[in-house]
């Protein structure tokens, strides 16, 4: 592949910023070279140097008739600033280098999971690539602190601000201080109002996880189950929880016979800890039995497991999670372990398609309401396919 050529360029000239800013083309010099000019509006029309696009993608962004934008495209693939791919897409060898630091805000839900520590991590390394300056705040506290969180974040100027909180409550009182001041918002895992969503598809992944518990029901208790526990995290509000809803009606699917047995419903917080407490208390008040358990996040499958534990009843509850964090892949490698499988939602990923989603929305350009992490199920068999380099970072 030949090598990537830097390219001097303004990030925000061509568009307006979503939501606020007036950032009109200036008005061009009369001695343009017309043809390098398409040339160059051509290679800006690539929405970062990742991206794969069509000719027919290409010329619908730069308005150029398609023989025209599919000349210049030889020509600069001669010249080696942009690629021919297998399935006549196209990418830039080109990167674009903004004069303008953007400054954007990250309203964080603390560093409490191993699941918010990769997604802020790579966030962190996201914006550095990018050349955006981020400013970090933990709004994880309470719900008071993310509000007080938003307003500083207004005072400080931000361009867009990146919402990672976990308050599902206060979320349309800081959509709307941050829809006054007009900066956009991209919203992490908990819907804001008039925010662009990014994360997982909650209940598809939950359906992914219960399908496959039903499934290991079935070949290793041959179908006979006596309980369902379900542990949510009430504050994070209706569309994390549809995870758990998505896990029951999954295991249903595959396991109609369960539809009639006892289901019991528990706040572990998203914690481990507390998780780990409440399931205690559950189980003190309940006989042995073999109990599904559906949990929201990882945290709250090894509080869960532990407490089955320390009662004597692992080899009675089989569990599945959802993250596939790093703790959670540790677990499944354990012999005799009662987690059966955790829907992995790729935090450490999660930075650059944030950041890529910034700098559309900061250069004018179109982006969706939704864009949905990609998911897959983790399990004992896979884990090592998955994640080979585990092993050398636990070492």
């Amino acid at each position: 592949m030949p090598a990537r050529v830097l390219l001097n360029g303004r990030a925000t000239q061509g568009g307006g910023r979503t939501g606020g800013g007036d950032f009109r083309r200036p008005t061009p010099p009369t001695d343009l070279v017309q043809a390098v000019d398409r040339a160059c509006e051509l290679l800006k029309a690539f929405q970062d140097e990742t991206e794969k696009a069509s000719l027919q993608v290409l010329a619908a962004r730069t308005g150029l008739h398609k023989a025209t934008a599919s000349r210049l495209l030889r020509t600069l693939i001669h010249k080696g600033m942009v690629e021919r791919l297998e399935g006549g897409c196209f990418r830039s060898l080109v990167r674009m280098v903004s004069h303008r630091r953007h400054r954007i805000g990250f309203a964080t839900r603390g560093m409490d999971t191993p699941f918010a520590r990769d997604v802020a991590s790579s966030l962190h390394r996201a914006a550095e690539r990018a050349g955006m300056e981020l400013l970090v705040l933990d709004s994880h506290r309470s719900p008071q602190k993310a509000l007080r969180d938003a307003e500083r974040l207004v005072r400080e100027g931000v361009e867009l601000v990146v919402e990672f909180q976990s308050h599902e409550r206060v979320a349309p009182l800081i959509a709307a201080r941050f829809v006054e001041a007009k900066v956009p918002i991209i919203a992490v895992e908990i819907p804001h109002p008039g925010a662009v969503y990014f994360g997982a598809n909650n209940y598809e992944a939950g359906l992914m996880g219960g399908r496959a518990l039903g499934k290991w029901i079935r070949e290793h208790w041959a179908g006979e189950l006596d309980a369902i526990l379900q542990i949510f995290e009430e504050r994070a509000g209706a569309v994390p929880r549809l995870r758990v809803s998505g896990m029951l009606e999954g295991l249903l699917e595959t396991l109609p016979s369960a539809r009639s047995v006892p289901r019991f419903q528990v706040d572990g917080r998203g914690s481990f800890d507390c998780t780990l407490e409440v399931v205690r208390r559950r189980l003190r008040l309940l006989s042995p039995s073999r109990t599904a358990v559906l949990a929201c996040n990882d945290p709250s499958a090894l509080g869960a497991i532990r407490a089955f534990e320390e009662a004597g009843r692992a080899e009675l509850c089989a569990v599945m999670s959802q993250n596939a964090t790093l703790e959670a892949r540790s677990e499944l490698r354990r012999r005799r372990t009662p987690l059966v499988g955790s829907v992995a939602y790729f935090p450490e990923h999660y930075g650059e398609q944030i950041i890529r989603l910034a700098r559309l929305i900061l250069t004018g350009k179109p982006v969706p309401p939704a864009t949905y992490t990609r998911h897959a199920l983790i399990t004992r068999e896979n884990v090592d396919r998955y994640y080979p380099l585990d092993r050398l970072m636990s070492d």
